[in-house]
């Protein structure tokens, strides 16, 4: 059985909410997966599963979007693994109000591809809360990361 770990940042509960989506997602699969809080996480957690994932929101109060003040540690350790072999996906919640829409999950793509992961699927980047295209959007990225993990 695959395994799969996602860890999450949320200012507002969005972003726990789409972590959950995607959690009952690779449930429905058949995937064993954990989620944690990123303040409650280390990036070394990611070394134990076949697929990892980070949903993040983007700070966008003044200047550019900015990762959570929460996320920075477990970001930088991050870059610093080898991931060689793993799966990974980046989601998050933003606001399309701001020019640097969830730019965060950007970010945390870029710090999984220094890895050396394979990329399982195309970022997902929600305005606000989840709705329903919003989480058919998570179910496929859920299912891709799960059938390039199988194709590995």
């Amino acid at each position: 059985m695959a395994s799969a770990r996602i860890v999450y940042a949320s200012m507002t509960g969005n972003n726990e909410e789409i972590a959950g989506i995607i959690e009952e997602a690779f449930e429905d699969l058949n995937v064993d997966v954990t989620t944690t809080e990123v303040s409650q996480a280390m990036a070394s957690d990611f070394l134990d599963v076949d697929i990892c994932v980070a949903v993040m929101y983007t700070y966008s109060n003044v200047g550019e979007g900015e990762l959570p003040d929460e996320a920075l540690d477990f970001y930088e350790e991050l870059q610093e693994l080898d991931l060689t072999g793993k799966v990974y996906g980046s989601a998050g919640s933003g606001d399309r109000f701001y020019d640097d829409f969830a730019t965060s999950v950007d970010d945390f793509d870029k710090a999984f591809a220094k890895t050396g992961a394979t990329k399982g699927a195309d970022n997902v980047k929600i305005d606000l809360a989840a709705d329903g295209e919003d989480i058919e959007h998570l179910e496929a990225f859920t299912k891709a990361l799960v059938d390039k993990q199988a194709s590995l």
